[in-house]
């Protein structure tokens, strides 16, 4: 049986891996869950899972939390802040971090886990873009597992199982194109509510804008650049509207092998979640009769800058990725709260890429303080 603590348990990636933890109780058994703001849900997940132990962001909240468990007399202990969460993110019972916590907030915990030589299924794009190679590094020294939960990179790690390195041309990683990438209209008039609505997912709100500036695809490139160690000039990116094939390998020899499926963020959390076993998913299975057609088209580099943006990050290296992804991290929290336009993200994210000295350093410390460097940096011109 694999035990878990879920980072992120409220969330879109969080409850649909409850969703298939409940349906393969002989299998899995969730030993902690986290939450930020949604305490309802989580009380609900706390009654059908009997954790021992959540962490909520607040310290308030986790106390009343606490008041609430002892007069339901659930025995579940809280944490809180930070602290808690690198305190559950190393529960003794687990053997398995899911790690699904949105941005930055993401990286300590799965560090720590890793130290406590936890196996990682991780859906936290910007903790390997802050300090991927510290965390690949680290995973090895601890013998421990990353195993991607994106559909994308999902589909990459299964279409490179028995293959060498040295066999690999190139990474073919598709996109949807999200909501805009046949908009014609005026891209400053962009409203939330817009970018909110993606054609194909259903996610939360920071990578569904993303997805929109196509900047979680650009962060996805650096993921995969790290998780398979692949020079970033070998990832390819191909606009996929359909979005059945999640990613595809192409290697020396020409052969392209690819990963499908109907779009369900299901397949890709269970097979994290059972590798190097399948099991039955539920999932609607693929009928490619019933598929009318299937679209790649090229990236529209000049349309989506921060697609280019975030390309440029990973050639430069060292201290650049991360100070990409944290100035992005507070342009999308601007945008989502109605404080600047769709088009300043991206223009926000590369003032603050120009004005940082990239740092030749492979020290976690040095990664984390670029980060948060770029982060007030990006508040203070969101201030002006």
């Amino acid at each position: 049986m694999k035990k878990i603590i879920l980072l992120g348990s409220t969330g879109s990636v969080g409850v649909q891996t409850l969703d298939i933890a409940s349906k393969m109780k002989n299998d899995v058994c969730v030993v902690g869950l986290s939450a930020r703001l949604n305490i309802s849900l989580l009380k609900r997940q706390i009654k059908k899972f009997k954790p021992k132990a959540v962490c909520l962001e607040n310290a308030s909240d986790a106390a009343n939390l606490q008041k609430w468990l002892c007069e339901n007399k659930i025995k579940t202990e809280v944490y809180s802040g930070k602290d808690g969460l690198e305190k559950l993110a190393v529960l003794p019972e687990a053997d398995t971090v899911v790690s699904a916590i949105v941005g930055s907030a993401g990286l300590n915990p799965v560090l720590k886990a890793i130290e406590a030589k936890k196996n990682i299924s991780i859906a936290n794009k910007e903790a390997l873009v802050t300090a991927g190679a510290h965390i690949m590094s680290l995973a090895e020294k601890n013998g421990v597992k990353i195993l991607p939960v994106d559909s994308e990179h999902s589909a990459i790690f299964q279409c490179l199982i028995g293959e060498k390195k040295e066999r690999i041309k190139k990474i073919l990683l598709t996109a949807s194109g999200g909501p805009f990438y046949n908009y014609k209209g005026d891209f400053s008039k962009i409203t939330v509510e817009q970018a909110l609505n993606h054609p194909t997912w259903k996610m939360g709100k920071k990578i569904t804008v993303d997805s929109a500036t196509l900047m979680n695809k650009g962060l996805e490139a650096i993921e995969a650049s790290v998780l398979f160690d692949i020079a970033i000039d070998k990832i390819e990116i191909v606009i996929h509207p359909q979005s059945i094939i999640h990613s595809m390998v192409e290697y020396v020899d020409g052969s392209v092998i690819a990963q499908m499926s109907n779009p369900d963020m299901k397949l890709p959390i269970q097979y994290a979640l059972t590798y190097p076993d399948r099991n039955i998913s539920g999932v609607k299975p693929l009928n490619l009769t019933q598929v009318s057609k299937l679209e790649f088209y090229e990236p529209d580099f000049a349309k989506f800058p921060c697609l280019k943006l975030a390309y440029a990050a990973a050639k430069r290296g060292f201290t650049m990725p991360a100070v990409m992804s944290a100035a992005n991290e507070a342009a999308v929290a601007a945008f989502l709260n109605k404080e600047i336009k769709f088009t300043d993200i991206s223009k926000i994210v590369e003032k603050t890429m120009k004005a940082h000295k990239t740092k030749k350093t492979n020290k976690f410390e040095d990664y984390i303080e670029a980060s948060d460097w770029a982060k007030k940096r990006a508040e203070r011109q969101l201030a002006h």
